[in-house]
């Protein structure tokens, strides 16, 4: 039977829901987050709640700082590099779906988040996505909030630091990642060279599950020999088609008619692909379509 605090948590849902998601980078971890606050919730005394929401966000962060604590030390011994578990994931894309990174959060967003403390990490999002007031982190994290305005202008600075600094349309994207998905398909080493920045960089999680590159590749020429490998191997039992991961363009691997990998890409100024995201773990992508 649905309560009336139910129906209170469940409107505040969404929320808790993105706030934790971005500062684990987890779905299955945010999800685990959300239930506890729900039932830290249902044990409450409501009569001393004077502000459900509040009480509701500041109980998602502060349980979010201590399991993101937990997972920085497992991720120091992650195989591998670690990057974000998807939240949403759709092989169909059609023009109403175009990338609408605000509402979601793009894996490139959350992979530089990660090099942020956990209270750092909190209070700029907290900031600069939830639009709190430094006297209300402030209070949440219990800095003062002369020490809150100072972790988030670090968080700031390393995040426009770190984040791509080009943002090209999106059906732009879109193109230039079927142009690189039928190239990698096909093998094609100068295609895929011709698309990549000199520079490039390829990061891909496999959690130790999947096969995958153990340290990111750095290089056109490295990664476009790699994808010639990858295509000689594949053969037909890999289909490759686009999709939306997190609301932006992206390339979705099938093996024997299972989801075996998810990629975006991030784009630089002069049209070249800058980087490239791939997450082959098999946990990170159960669900994803249904």
């Amino acid at each position: 039977m649905c309560t009336a605090m139910d129906t209170l948590f469940e409107t505040h849902r969404p929320r808790l829901m993105a706030l934790a998601y971005r500062l684990l980078g987890s779905r299955s971890d945010a999800e685990e987050i959300v239930q506890d606050a729900w039932l830290r919730w249902h044990q409450a005394d409501r009569a001393a709640i004077r502000d459900p929401e509040g009480w509701l966000v500041t109980t998602t962060t502060r349980l979010g700082i201590d399991r993101l604590r937990l997972a920085r030390n497992e991720r120091e011994v992650y195989p591998g590099p670690w990057l974000p578990e998807p939240l949403t994931a759709d092989d169909s894309p059609g023009p109403e779906q175009q990338a609408d990174v605000a509402g979601q959060v793009s894996l490139a967003y959350l992979a530089v988040l990660e090099k942020l403390g956990p209270e750092e990490r909190a209070a700029f999002l907290l900031k600069d996505v939830f639009d709190y007031d430094y006297a209300q982190i402030a209070a949440l994290l219990g800095h003062t909030e002369t020490n809150c305005r100072q972790m988030v202008s670090r968080a700031r600075t390393r995040v426009q630091a770190d984040r791509p600094r080009f943002a090209v349309a999106a059906e732009t994207h879109r193109r230039l990642l079927e142009r690189f998905m039928h190239a990698m398909q096909s093998g094609d080493r100068e295609s895929i060279m011709a698309l990549l920045d000199a520079d490039a960089r390829l990061v891909s999680d496999g959690g130790g599950k999947a096969t995958a590159v153990i340290r990111p590749l750095e290089g056109a020429q490295r990664i476009a020999d790699l994808y010639w490998a990858v295509a000689r191997r594949a053969g037909d039992v890999t289909e490759s088609r686009l999709g939306h991961v997190n609301g932006e363009p992206a390339l979705l691997r099938f093996h024997e008619g299972r989801l075996h990998s998810i990629s975006t890409i991030s784009v630089g100024e002069d049209g070249r692909i800058t980087q490239v995201l791939s997450v082959l773990n098999p946990d990170k992508l159960r669900g994803l379509l249904g």
